[in-house]
């Protein structure tokens, strides 16, 4: 995949080195909103999403520019895979500082998202945030939040004069206090976490966490197993929970040796029956 997902859904399988990646990929402009200033970018070891803002298609261009940019990160081990990203922020930084914006606002975008690096051998996911997008992990049915939201309401979470219940309907949760551009340094903060086969990532703009709670959230991860129908089913449940913002979300699966085996048949049986569908309608 080479392109940006923005209003459709996608999914496929992904080989990387010797791991397994099967994801799906889906952006929805939600039911009040009437752009979809949200994307997601899937590329080799890359799993991104950017939410962008500055009214109009200012958002819409600011996202994209974000992930363009990150597609060309040079991927190595974390510590240059680290300064590929900031060097790529940097770059962007200076294409959506560059956007002439109608109403005179700054145009500006979240980023989240992990990438597949190799450290001493082993594989490790090298997670990044700037914003109030969120990347999470689901492992042996826990739901962990990698990244933490760059937000007004989060720091008065931490600070403790909010609880997390409040802040999610407290009028200041939209108001974030990183950004990629918005007149904000692009200051991302970096995670390593090993990868694991059988561990489910999931990205997610605010469109998501701000419909819906994270026990629901896991509850749905759990609940489906293939990625697309777990993707599907996070976009309907935000739906049903308001839709006031774009919605989009990637979930991928690093997949066990058995799971790669039935991957590689299904792939195989797809294969075999096109195949003879062809051969029939040569006849």
């Amino acid at each position: 995949m080479n392109s940006l997902v923005r209003d459709e859904a996608r999914a496929g399988t992904i080989e990387v080195g010797e791991l397994t990646l099967r994801w799906a990929a889906v952006s929805d402009v939600g039911l009040v909103r009437e752009t979809n200033e949200d994307a997601a970018f899937v590329g080799a070891g890359s799993l991104l999403l950017a939410d962008g803002m500055g009214g109009h298609d200012c958002g819409e261009i600011a996202s994209a520019a974000a992930l363009n940019s990150l597609a060309d990160v040079d991927i190595d081990d974390l510590e240059k895979t680290r300064a590929s990203v900031v060097e790529r922020l940097q770059a962007a930084q200076s294409d959506i500082e560059g956007i002439d914006t109608d109403s005179g606002r700054h145009a500006g975008t979240t980023v989240t998202g992990a990438i597949l690096v190799i450290e001493n051998g082993e594989p490790q996911w090298l997670v990044l945030n700037i914003g109030d997008s969120r990347t999470y992990r689901l492992l042996g049915g826990v739901l962990e939040q990698v990244t933490q939201d760059h937000s007004q309401v989060q720091e008065l979470v931490d600070a403790g004069f909010i609880t997390a219940e409040q802040a999610r309907v407290d009028p200041r949760r939209n108001v974030i206090t990183r950004a990629l551009g918005a007149g904000m340094e692009p200051d991302a903060d970096f995670f390593a976490v090993p990868v694991t086969p059988g561990e489910r990532l999931l990205i997610c703009s605010d469109g998501l966490t701000g419909e819906v709670e994270d026990e629901q959230i896991g509850e749905l991860l759990s609940a489906n197993e293939d990625p697309a129908d777990a993707a599907a089913a996070l976009v309907a449940a935000a739906l049903a929970g308001g839709g006031r913002d774009n919605i989009t979300i990637i979930v991928a699966d690093v997949l066990g040796a058995e799971e790669e085996t039935a991957a590689t048949e299904a792939a195989d049986d797809d294969e075999a029956a096109a195949a003879t569908e062809s051969a029939a309608e040569a006849e």
